[in-house]
């Protein structure tokens, strides 16, 4: 949860930002002016500060100048604007402004300006606070999280594969990365279950048949052990056979 400032001069734009940012658990407040966004900068201390060019008294440029050389950027500021040229969005970040959203702004590319700038106010604050993001190509492995009791033992001995060999590469589309994923977590299910169908089911929250194809569907090999239900052949039984007359015959 962070404080966030939203300075603009439209009630609309304030009341949706403020609605979005509330729904992901952030305290807002909004100003409708430069007046009133000086005053709650210094007031209310927030932690980001999402600033509009365009507005009444002083744009957005000329307040963002006046804390720059006031020395009171510490507060990350993303500059908003509807109408503003490229020339105006080059200035404001040159300014120090840590990003840029033009209006209407999607709201992924809200939330996620959002985020950076407070991923970049907790790495001012303490630099030893965040881990930093693996370079670009390399992995992300998932911490192994450390089974107990007698079902722990259990999953630490089921074959080779475990949460600590889940790699996924954070570079790959986001559906080649998800069947990654769920090839390695079924393959995990199987060799843990015995290769019981029914269990890894149950313990997956899916229809037999349904895991059936979905196996199927990431090349999930099942020759390891798995036990295949296949029909048994009926022994021969010796006794009167029917001929195509109908008459009957002994073998």
């Amino acid at each position: 949860m962070a404080n966030i400032l939203v300075v603009d001069d439209e009630i609309g734009i304030r009341e949706l930002l403020s609605e979005i940012l509330s729904d992901e658990g952030h305290v807002v407040t909004t100003a409708d002016s430069a007046a009133s966004a000086r005053r709650l900068r210094r007031d209310a201390a927030p932690d980001l500060i999402l600033l509009d060019i365009w507005m009444p008294d002083t744009d957005g440029v000329t307040l963002l100048k006046e804390w720059v050389a006031g020395g009171q950027m510490a507060t990350p500021v993303i500059m908003m604007s509807g109408h503003a040229t490229l020339e105006t969005a080059g200035e404001a970040t040159r300014l120090g402004a840590l990003d840029f959203l033009e209006k209407p702004v999607a709201l992924a590319r809200l939330l996620g300006a959002v985020r950076n700038g407070l991923d970049h106010a907790q790495r001012t604050r303490d630099p030893r606070a965040l881990p930093s993001a693996p370079p670009a190509g390399e992995e992300f492995s998932l911490p192994r999280a450390r089974p107990v009791g007698a079902e722990g033992a259990a999953a630490r001995d089921a074959g080779s594969l475990s949460a600590q060999a889940l790699a996924i590469n954070l570079d790959q589309p986001l559906r080649e990365a998800r069947d990654q994923f769920e090839r390695v977590y079924f393959e995990y299910q199987l060799s843990k279950e015995s290769y019981s169908m029914t269990r890894v089911a149950d313990r997956a929250g899916l229809e037999r048949t349904h895991l059936y194809r979905k196996l199927k569907q990431l090349g999930v090999e099942l020759g390891r052990g798995a036990r295949r239900a296949e029909r048994p052949e009926l022994p021969a039984v010796p006794g009167p056979v029917a001929s195509v007359d109908g008459a009957a015959t002994e073998d």
